[in-house]
């Protein structure tokens, strides 16, 4: 898994690939799992689900959870449509701790909107990162 996270200069496309191949959805969830690799801690990804209800049961399936039961959600895009998953998930389960880490917690919740993601995250309480897990996480 290595060597395909450490290649610089490879088109989206083709990091998209290696994501695919290597079990991943994302290159961020490829650097995520590397990440936690190198820590020690075991890779385990999307292997729990959390269930919450809008007008039907459904279910979340977490990118990663730490051995400390922090949830840790992997970002590019915070869609209108995740970020209301997200809140219904936290009213319905107040125990989970579920933070994130995006590709850029700049990046605005939609065209022309002051809000950044990091905006979005502290007004809501939610913890959130860039591009790695904080150390202080894994450790927690």
């Amino acid at each position: 898994m290595a060597k395909a996270i450490r290649r610089r200069g490879v088109a989206t496309s083709e990091r998209y690939s290696v994501a695919r191949a290597l079990g991943f959805r994302s290159g961020l969830e490829v650097t995520v799992a590397k990440q936690l690799e190198d820590s020690g801690v075991k890779v385990e990804y999307e292997t729990s689900k959390i269930k919450y209800k809008v007008d039907e049961v459904r279910t979340y399936t977490p990118d990663f959870v730490l051995p400390n039961g922090i949830v840790i959600e992997t970002k590019g895009r915070f869609t209108s449509a995740d970020r209301k998953k997200h809140l219904l998930i936290q009213k319905q389960h107040p125990n989970k701790d579920i933070r994130f880490v995006f590709t850029n917690s700049g990046g605005k919740i939609s065209k022309g909107s002051k809000t950044s993601y990091a905006d979005w995250c502290i007004k809501n309480r939610f913890l959130y990162a860039d591009k790695l897990i904080p150390n202080s996480w894994i450790l927690e």
